[in-house]
Order: C-alpha cells, then structure tokens, then sequence
C-alpha cells in the first residue's frame, strides 16, 4: 500500500492498543516507490523490515498492444522465508515467490531460483492520441535477515504471432511464454502448428481467451481454454467463432516432469537430496506457426465426392442390372428363359418333374428322372413320408430297408467323396428359417450395441468442447476439420462408403432373393437338385454387419481413444466370421452352426480382445493362457470342421481327438480319408500355431490389431483354399466374379498399404500419439486413414460380392455332381 496510508494505519492501531503497538510489534514501514526503468536490472535487498517498491510508466500507442515481461532471481535458498514479487496493473494483479516450488508426483518438489512472467497487456487504445499507464513492482520477504534479489522489466519483442510465419523461442518451468495471436480478415479458422526438436522436456500449448490473468503455470494452464500436451508435435485448430474479440493468446508451459508425455521423473543424476530438485535444467526450444485452414467450401466439396465415389457404385450395379435383364429379354425371345437365369438357377433345358407333390423335399428329383430320387430324411435318419399320419405306430418295415443307410448322415459324411446333394438333404424352409435368425440376431444386436455407444461419445465430446481437454481424443490433429460439435468431421464423414455399400448389398442381395422366390413360386427350380443351394440369411447379415461397421467406426471417430476401441473393431471380427461362416455354408448348408453358437462365438472373441487390451502389455500369463486357449480351440475347430459336425465340441472332445490319433497314427498308420481338407487344416493350424507363438515370443501391444489379423489371415486362407479346389474341380469361375477377386485383390493391398500408416495410437501417451501426426493428402481435407476408410468399404464390398457370385457357374450342374471341399 502507499507509504501515507501505512503511516496512518500504523498510527491508528498505536491509539488503540499503545503497548501492543511499541512493546510486541516492530513497525515496518515500506520505502516510498522508486522510479525505475526498462531494460534495466536493479539489484536490492529486502527482509521483514524493509520492502521496495519500482514504479513504471509508459504512454502506450494507439492500436498496438504493449506487453511487458519481469525477470527475477535470488540467491536465497530458505524456502520458509521467499522472496515475494507482486505486480499491480491497471486492472490486473501478478504475484509469485522466489525460489518457485512445483510439485511432481511421489512427492517431488523441484524449485527455481530464477523466474520470469509476462505480465497481461493492456488492451490497445482505439482513440488518437496516448494515455499514460502505469506497472508497479512490490518486493517484500519476511525474512529476518536480508535477502538479496535482482529485478529486471522489458518490453517484449514480437509479441504478436503473423500468419504463415515461424517464430522461435526458449521456454522452462519457471519461465513460460505466451503470445497474442489476430485473426486476419476473410480468414475463419487457422491451425497453431508447434514443433521441436526433442521430445523432452514434456511441454503444454494452451489456447486461452483474451482475459486477466493468463494461466501460464504447469498447476494453472489447464483452468482456461483449449490445451494439448507436446512433446515433438501438436497442432491446435481454432475457429473464429470460438473468439468473438477475434484474437487469442497462445500459452507455452514447460512440465516439471515429463509423466504427462509418456517419460518419467528427472535423471537420479539430476535430483537432488531427498525428493528435492533445484534449478533443473529443464529449457526447451520451440516453433510455432500459425497458418489458416480450410474454408467451408471445402467442405462441401468432399461431401460432394464422397456421395460421387460411392454412388458411382450404385450406377455399376444398376448397368450390371440392365444388362442382365435385356438378356434374359433375349433369351426369353430364344425361348430359352428361365426366370431365374443368371441369379442362382437352372436353365429351362433341365428336365423338370411337374408331378412331385408340393411338400417334397428341398431339391428332390422325382424317381422317373434320370439320377433317380431320394426319400425325404427325419433328423434321426429315419426316412418318412412326407404324408402325415396321426398313428404313432411305426411299421417294422420303416426300420429293415436298406434306404436307411443312405438317410443315416453318420454314414452318409463317412462317404470318402461326398457332394452338394449329401449336405443339403434338409427342407429348404427349415434351413433357410434357420440362416434367417442370423439376420434376425444382428438386428438386434445392432441396435443394443448402437445406441449407448452413441451415447458415450457425445459425452466425450461434450466433455472435450466443455473442459477444452485435447488429450482425451486421439485425432490426427494436423488434418481434424471440426464442424458444428465435432472435431474431426472428415474421420466421421470417410466412414460413410460403409453405410452406402452395406445399403447397396442389401439390395443386390434382395434382387437375387426376389427372382430366386419369384422362380421356387413357378416351381421353375423347386423340385429339382441344381446349384449350390440358395439361402439369403448370411449374406443379408453380411450387409447389415458392414453397415454397422461405418455407423460404429464413424462413432469411434468422434473420440477415438482407449476407453473406446472395441466400438471400431467389434464388427470387423463378426465380418470376418460371417464371411468364413458364408464360405463353409456354401457347400455344406445342412451343418453349418447354428446362429446362436455363432454370435456366442463372437462374443468370447471380443471379450478376449477387451481383456487382451487392458492387460495383456507386457502379462507373460496372459499371453500364455491365450496361446494355450487359441492352439486348443484350433485343435478342436479343426477336428470338427474335419468330421463333418461328427466330432461334437464338447468337454471329451480332446479325449477323442488322442483316441483317433493312436488309433490312426500310432496303432496303424493310415493314409487320411479327406487329404484335401485335411491339408486345409494343417495349414491353417500352421498359420494360427505361428500367430500364437509370435504372440507368446512378441507380444504386440496393438492386441485389437492383432486378433483381427488372425480373423483376416483365416478368412484369406480359406478363400484361397475354395478357389483352388474350385478349379481343381474342373469348375470355371464367370466374368463377374472373376473381376470381383481381382478388385478384391487389388483394393485391400491399396487399403492395408494406408492402414499401416499409423497416424495416431492410443497406446502411447496423446503427445506420443501426435508424433505420428501427419497433413492431410486428398484435397486439403482427407488423411491416409480416411483413404483406408474409403477403400476398405470397397473391398469388403467387393468381398461380398465374391462369395454372392463365386458359383454362379453351378447353377446349372446337379448337386449330385458338385463336390464337398
């Protein structure tokens, strides 16, 4: 306070309580205010007894801001008696100590002896002419002793950022910076690009508002504004709109340590007695430049090619439409049509029985065709009538005719070649209800699945717009074009080639299914036994299961992170099930699991990838439990797919597995029943004993990645392996699936090659995760992860459309003729 207000005080409390004033107090009066210069340090003691005052005045300048900075040091090492620096503006008020104390973690302190501050500038005066302002500098301690200091107040230099222009600098724990930063006009966002050359020391970039006082502390700089941690890289996109005034400060805050970005404590070398460091050397240099984003009409335009790239799909499909109905037109004048050509039946030169009753069995040829017939099968392997009967009494005959044993599916899959016609001996309506209930089952859970992920991350994002936390999303932040409430619009937006193609899909596939209903209703294909079977449930699964794939990653998107992976990765594992599920299904429809056993199956898988996530890093037991799970369930999976279905999963099936071993390897050696698909299973047990062991020996810490690749490798193989006995089997593969494979192909090599980029982790710590960070490569507004989005679409599309029309070349050979693999 003023040394007149002082006097009277002291004077004051001297009439009221004489004694108390001159026996138990000593008096200080503090010296009147000295008249001190910029740019000039001034040395000086002070104690209980004595405190110093410096007065600064300067005229400030219309339309430009002055911004001031203090520096102070002291010698003084008693932290029970610092040095106290208060500074008085016009409308703010500054105070620290000397030495600075910050606080770690583990109770370390670490403490500085030299300190400096920007003071908050003054607002730029709008009228003509100057107006005088005034800073003044309290010193005081209440040491009883001198304490000596040294004080020094300038004028900073390049205070205000330029647009496109790097500008270097130095800053430590107890010297932050901040600067001011304009928004030039007809520009609406810009992008605050930090670099350095070192990761550390851990750093903060603050993006506060233009208001006093300036939070420019590591235990203050996260009370106000928008902040990241940084340790190579960060960039900070700031709109307009967010600032009225249209101008901002861009604070710079050193960490004491570096936990935040992924580091540790200081060196042991560096700390010093107890859990006490002083004046560690902690200075880090770096460059900051800020340049402007996008405009909106970008942002239309990638809209726009995003709804071009993905409608050109829906006019290829339409054109393939047209042309495959102009010739059937043009059979139909030959008088060669069948309604169902092209799409899953037979050609009308087949011959066709008319006289089989209406509830024969699915695919059955009456026993004047040639090929015969067969009766219809019970599920015991009974054969029955299909001509009910309210008698319970069973004829002796049922039991002693020998078509038993051809009903009997323990006999009929013990055949050392089977065919189509042995594995869909089940009524069509019975098995296609059967594959409809996985439609059904992902309906559902779709929709529980959606709807409080949807929930959750407009809390993260709520949660991030309202504490301006930018380390609790991982985004690519050198390419995240926010829009309305969103930080990354473009992640969300590249996600829509999902939706689109699962949309279009469902379409394709319900084509086929209409013209292959409209045929059975003709009774064109009913009673006869060619073609793969055609049952929709799947494949309609298929398309909602890629539709859900673009709604959750799009959700995961709006706040990827650790908490949320699983919203991205869930579905992938199911696509990958589905389409192996769809492979097997195709020759073998009667024995296929059951939905229930499927979705439970998915189920563990991604149980087992949460549980591998949060604590497989490094847990040598939970990589050995899940080696040890995934060689059994191989084992077991393959011993089952091997049999047929003969070989049930169950608590003995391990028991079983050592008795046909000795059995038929050890007892008496035997050449294997079913080589081709026994060498399927070899390999394939290779390739996942080789997963399990790089797992065990490796133990990738990307484990999400890591199950999906063992899904994906699987899936792969088994298509290889359908392909190659396709052609084996003298089958031809036709033009459109042939281009679908090489599509196929062609697309996931361009989509893994963006996929592996890795322009974020959320493994590592967010400022870790910014190093990866990169510009965008399409139109100033797509990244290499949304490349990935957009051509992973196209490929499960295309995927889809392999196993849709890979034997469409069957649908006029019998299912007697088709073989099993």
């Amino acid at each position: 306070m003023p040394a007149r207000q002082s006097a009277l005080l002291w004077g004051l409390l001297a009439l009221l309580a004489p004694g108390l004033a001159a026996q138990d107090l000593e008096v200080s009066r503090p010296s009147p205010s000295r008249g001190a210069d910029f740019g000039i340090p001034y040395r000086g003691q002070v104690s209980r007894s004595a405190e110093q005052i410096y007065s600064y005045n300067y005229t400030s300048r219309p339309g430009q801001v002055d911004a001031f900075r203090v520096y102070v040091t002291s010698s003084s090492d008693d932290l029970q008696f610092p040095v106290l620096f208060v500074v008085r503006q016009q409308k703010g008020v500054l105070s620290w100590q000397v030495p600075l104390v910050f606080r770690g973690y583990y109770q370390k302190t670490y403490t500085y002896q030299e300190v400096s501050r920007t003071l908050c500038p003054m607002a730029p005066v709008e009228e003509p002419g100057s107006e005088e302002q005034y800073i003044f500098v309290d010193v005081a301690s209440m040491a009883p002793y001198n304490v000596p200091y040294e004080l020094l107040v300038a004028r900073v230099v390049n205070f205000e950022l330029e647009t496109g222009v790097a500008f270097n600098f130095d800053a430590s724990p107890s010297q932050p910076q901040y600067f001011l930063y304009k928004f030039p006009e007809n520009v609406d966002s810009v992008i605050i690009k930090v670099v350095s050359k070192n990761a550390y020391p851990c750093s903060v970039v603050s993006v506060q508002d233009i208001m006093c006082p300036v939070y420019d502390l590591d235990h203050s700089v996260e009370f106000n504004g928008v902040y990241q941690s940084l340790t190579k890289k960060a960039a900070i996109t700031i709109r307009r709109s967010d600032f009225p005034s249209g101008q901002f400060y861009v604070v710079f805050v050193i960490k004491p340590e570096d936990y935040a970005c992924g580091g540790g404590s200081v060196p042991d070398s560096q700390q010093g007695k107890g859990n006490h460091t002083w004046n560690l050397q902690r200075v880090k240099h770096l460059q900051v430049t800020i340049v402007p984003s996008i405009k909106a009409s970008v942002y239309v335009q990638a809209i726009l090619l995003v709804l071009i790239i993905f409608l050109a799909f829906y006019l290829g499909a339409l054109v393939v439409a047209f042309v495959h109905y102009f010739r059937i037109q043009r059979k139909a004048m030959d008088g060669r049509y069948s309604p169902d050509d092209g799409a899953g039946t037979v050609a009308a030169s087949h011959p066709i029985s008319a006289g089989t009753p209406e509830g024969s069995s699915y695919g059955a040829i009456d026993e004047s065709s040639p090929g015969g017939g067969r009766q219809q099968c019970s599920p015991d392997g009974i054969p029955r009538s299909r001509t009910y009967s309210d008698s319970s009494v069973e004829e002796e005959s049922d039991f002693d005719t020998m078509p038993e044993i051809e009903c009997d599916k323990n006999v009929i899959r013990t055949k050392a070649f089977l065919y189509v016609s042995d594995l869909s001996r089940k009524d069509r309506r019975i098995v296609s209800k059967k594959y409809k209930i996985y439609f059904w089952n992902i309906i559902t859970i779709a929709v529980f699945y959606a709807l409080p992920v949807i929930q959750l991350v407009i809390t993260y994002q709520t949660v991030v717009n309202v504490t301006g936390n930018q380390d609790i999303c991982y985004y690519n932040f050198l390419c995240a074009h926010p829009l309305g409430v969103l930080s990354a619009f473009n992640n969300i937006l590249s996600n829509l080639g999902h939706i689109m193609l699962g949309f279009l899909f469902l379409l394709i596939v319900l084509r086929r299914d209409i013209l292959h209903r409209r045929s059975v209703e003709a009774k064109d294909i009913y009673e006869m036994e060619y073609g793969i079977p055609k049952h929709f449930g799947l494949f309609y699964t298929m398309g909602i299961a890629l539709t859900m794939e673009g709604v959750l990653s799009a959700c995961y998107h709006v706040c990827p992170n650790y908490s949320n992976f699983q919203f991205d990765t869930s579905f992938m594992y199911m696509i990958a099930g589905l389409c192996m599920l769809k492979l097997y299904q195709t020759r073998h429809p009667d024995i296929n699991a059951s939905a229930y056993a499927a979705y439970a199956s998915f189920a563990a898988v991604i149980f087992l990838a949460v549980i591998g996530v949060v604590f497989g890093k490094d847990n040598v037991w939970f990589w050995v439990i899940f080696t040890v799970i995934h060689v059994l369930a191989s084992l077991a999976l393959s011993t089952h797919i091997y049999y047929m279905g003969r070989f049930k999963i169950d608590l003995g099936i391990f028991r079983r597995i050592a008795m046909v071993l000795y059995t038929d390897c050890i007892q008496q050696c035997s050449r294997p029943m079913y080589m081709d698909r026994m060498v399927l299973l070899i390999v394939g047990n290779l390739v996942n004993w080789s997963f399990a062991i790089f797992g065990l020996v490796y133990r990738p810490r990307d484990f999400a990645s890591y199950m999906l690749g063992i899904f994906i490798c699987n899936l792969l193989l088994y298509l290889a392996f359908y392909i190659i006995m396709k052609l084996r089997s003298s089958e031809r593969i036709e033009p459109i699936p042939l281009f679908c494979i090489l599509a196929t192909a062609f697309v996931w090599a361009s989509a893994l090659y963006f996929f592996f980029q890795n322009l974020s982790s959320w493994e590592k710590t967010p400022a870790e995760s910014r190093e990866k960070n990169r510009e965008c490569i399409l139109m100033n507004f797509f990244d290499d992860h949304d490349i990935w989005h957009f051509l992973s679409a196209a490929a499960m599309f295309f995927s889809f459309l392999v196993l849709l029309t890979l034997d469409d070349d069957l649908d006029s050979v019998r299912r007697e003729k088709i073989p099993v693999f």
